[in-house]
């Protein structure tokens, strides 16, 4: 699958590092991993903002779509429009709904359909694959 922004392995471990990453982001976004439930930075943050995919800046949610699922990662309701790209995902003996950044091709998360009303949808994200920004005041 391509993407609008490609780069190679070592210059996406040098943005991440120079933007400040948590140590598990290239894992997470380049090789697909995932973070331990109940560990990630924006797990229980509330603020007011817009959630961007850290390895390149695409807006990816608002906050007025965070809800707390109880699964111990960042849940949404609602993408914004084009903002992921979805594939199948049967690793680990699962059928699942792999979540990628639409612009660079970041392993985000995985989408269920066991969210809340108005979408049903469950946009399950690593912490570490996230950055945020505040809104303005």
């Amino acid at each position: 699958m391509q993407f609008p922004i490609q780069k190679t392995a070592e210059q996406w471990q040098a943005l991440l590092q120079a933007k400040g990453a948590e140590p598990a982001a290239f894992a997470v976004t380049r090789q697909a991993a995932t973070e331990r439930p109940f560990t990630g930075r924006y797990e229980q943050h509330w603020a007011n903002g817009q959630y961007h995919c850290i390895c390149c800046g695409a807006q990816l949610f608002e906050s007025e779509t965070k809800f707390d699922a109880g699964c111990g990662w960042p849940s949404f309701y609602r993408a914004l429009p084009g903002a992921i790209t979805e594939v199948a995902d049967h690793s680990h003996g699962m059928v699942r709904v792999e979540t990628l950044c639409s612009q660079c091709g970041a392993h985000l998360g995985h989408v269920f359909p066991d969210g809340p009303a108005p979408t049903g949808l469950r946009y399950c994200m690593n912490s570490a694959a996230l950055e945020f920004s505040a809104a303005d005041a």
